[in-house]
């Protein structure tokens, strides 16, 4: 069992399907569970998001987010959770990542998506500065939007588990 403290942070929008990694991930590793939340929220409608999202990736946007409960500053492992948005991090992680200083850190990148995994580990990564990395993860779930898990169970179990011995 690791004594090293741990925080799950997460984005998620549509399914809940990074939600649902990271709650997984959080009750294994006795990890506080953190969710990202934007100040101005998404609009319900999925093709709005998307269009607003896709707007947001390709203009570089790190919209603002609520302030979270726990201080990433008092963890040693930093879990960082994100749906693939056009290839690459939903932007309100890109602002979380922007905000906090992990350096010294252990952080795990991982990501669920429907197919395209993008270049969503390399650029969590490319945004933490001074951290180590601990195993990374890409679920995937049905292309079609939904919350169908494509990836196996047992890997996700397996990735935890390294997690967890970390």
């Amino acid at each position: 069992m690791s004594s090293k403290k741990t925080l799950v942070v997460y984005y998620s929008w549509s399914n809940g399907n990074t939600e649902r990694i990271a709650e997984q991930l959080a009750n294994v590793c006795d990890a506080d569970l953190e969710r990202i939340e934007t100040i101005e929220p998404y609009p319900d409608d999925y093709d709005e998001t998307v269009e607003q999202g896709h707007r947001e990736v390709n203009e570089g946007v790190m919209p603002a987010i609520e302030g979270l409960e726990h201080d990433p500053a008092d963890y040693d492992v930093i879990a960082v959770g994100t749906p693939t948005w056009w290839y690459t991090m939903a932007p309100a992680v890109k602002t979380f990542l922007a905000e906090n200083d992990l350096a010294g850190k252990t952080v795990v990148a991982f990501q669920t998506n429907g197919g395209w995994p993008g270049s969503v580990i390399d650029d969590i990564e490319g945004a933490c500065a001074g951290a180590a990395f601990g195993p990374s993860m890409e679920v995937q779930f049905d292309s079609t939007g939904g919350d169908e898990q494509v990836t196996p169970q047992a890997d996700v179990d397996a990735w935890i588990e390294r997690v967890k011995a970390l």
